[in-house]
């Protein structure tokens, strides 16, 4: 008996099996679809790893920190009030002196060469007055002596004309001789009236030529205590009650004048410069309160001044100190400062995270499942303090916040926390 194929048979096997294919590939496809959708496996990480703090609601206070150093607010800078060489440095940096302390030692040849000449021009002078004196005393003798001989002399020639008028009026003298009587005392009268008149002059001329001695000494005694001074400064001293900051100088250098010296600075007038990065120091005021540490205890202040200036991307702050003084504190002493703004009530806030800036909108994992597990949230922040930041959206109070720098999880909306 042989066997006849069917071809019916055969038509549905193929189809049968085309079916299948057709069912397999449309299951791999949602297979695949399903897997696509499914959401990575959160990662775990260590909860004792991550540094978290809780959204609060109260009074934030806003501050700002910056770095710094002590600086005198008296400092004198001592410098060469006249041309010399340095003979000798008497100070160090670091060493207490007082107006009197003498700092640096100089000297100049030539200076007290002139100093010394000046002394012995105003020796001079003095005894050209004296001989001026003496001169003119002896003029004033003379003087007087030809006043009172014409004196004598009109006294006599008026005694004979008296005579010789009551003579002639007895007819006993010539008329001739009475007018030469006459004329001779009028000549003798004029040259009394001349000679006093010289006498006053020279009394006038002899004042003004010792005025003008003297003058002249006082010009060169004012120019001996100009030298004598000169001299004198060689000697630098320091001028004020204070610490040796610097020294600038060493023994042999020729200076001229107006060189520095030396720095003396006043060690218990500070101030605090503090160097504020540029972004925060736009809300800084005059007279907001401060706090320096020195690392051996915290001084209170206020702010003085505010450099309008940028160097490097910070501004220089100024804060004067209004606390008492720690021990140990000295010029150049490095600080940290830190400067109240303002206090802001009722306000929603959390502890300063490691990323995000001032009017900033970031990610942030929140804590959910008591604890269990941190979710990626988006976060509005305001301003911004030293240690904490404004919260204007996406948390509530009480709620908890991983803090600490996640930019390793950057790719995963959450954290599995073990």
């Amino acid at each position: 008996m042989v066997d006849i194929p069917r071809k019916s048979s055969a038509r549905k096997r193929h189809i049968k099996r085309v079916l299948f294919v057709i069912f397999g590939i449309g299951a791999i496809a949602l297979i695949t679809y399903g897997v696509s959708r499914l959401k990575p496996a959160a990662p775990g990480v260590e909860r004792s790893t991550l540094y978290t703090g809780t959204v609060k609601r109260g009074q934030m206070l806003r501050q700002v920190r910056g770095l710094g150093t002590l600086v005198p607010q008296d400092v004198r800078v001592v410098a060469a009030p006249v041309e010399g060489r340095v003979e000798r440095v008497y100070v160090q940096p670091g060493q207490e002196v007082t107006p009197g302390t003498i700092l640096v030692e100089l000297s100049n040849p030539e200076l007290q060469q002139a100093a010394l000449d000046a002394l012995y021009q105003v020796k001079a002078a003095e005894a050209d007055l004296n001989n001026l004196r003496v001169r003119l005393e002896s003029d004033r003798l003379s003087q007087q002596s030809a006043t009172a001989t014409v004196q004598s002399e009109y006294s006599q020639a008026r005694m004979l004309l008296d005579t010789d008028e009551k003579l002639a009026k007895e007819g006993l003298v010539p008329a001739l001789q009475l007018r030469l009587a006459r004329v001779r005392v009028d000549e003798l009268a004029n040259r009394l009236n001349i000679e006093q008149q010289r006498l006053g002059i020279s009394a006038k001329s002899k004042q003004a030529q010792i005025d003008a001695q003297e003058a002249r000494i006082e010009q060169l005694r004012a120019l001996g205590r100009l030298n004598q001074s000169q001299v004198a400064s060689l000697r630098v001293l320091a001028g004020t009650v204070g610490v040796v900051q610097q020294v600038t100088v060493e023994v042999g250098q020729q200076l001229t004048p107006g060189s520095n010296l030396a720095r003396v600075a006043d060690p218990t007038s500070l101030k605090a410069a503090l160097q504020i990065p540029e972004t925060q120091a736009k809300d800084i005021q005059l007279n907001q309160p401060a706090q320096i540490d020195t690392r051996n205890g915290i001084i209170e202040g206020r702010v003085q001044r505010i450099d309008p200036a940028v160097q490097n991307g910070t501004v220089t702050v100024d804060v004067t100190l209004t606390g008492a003084l720690p021990q140990g504190v000295r010029p150049d002493l490095s600080v940290d400062g830190t400067i109240e703004l303002e206090r802001l009530d009722n306000t929603l806030y959390v502890a300063r995270p490691a990323f995000g800036g001032t009017d900033s909108t970031i990610g942030m994992f929140k804590l959910e499942d008591g604890g269990q597990m941190a979710v990626r949230v988006p976060v509005r922040l305001g301003r911004s303090s030293v240690n904490t930041v404004e919260v204007l959206d996406g948390l509530r109070e009480g709620d908890e916040v991983i803090l600490s720098d996640t930019s390793q999880w950057d790719s995963f909306d959450r954290l599995q926390l073990k």
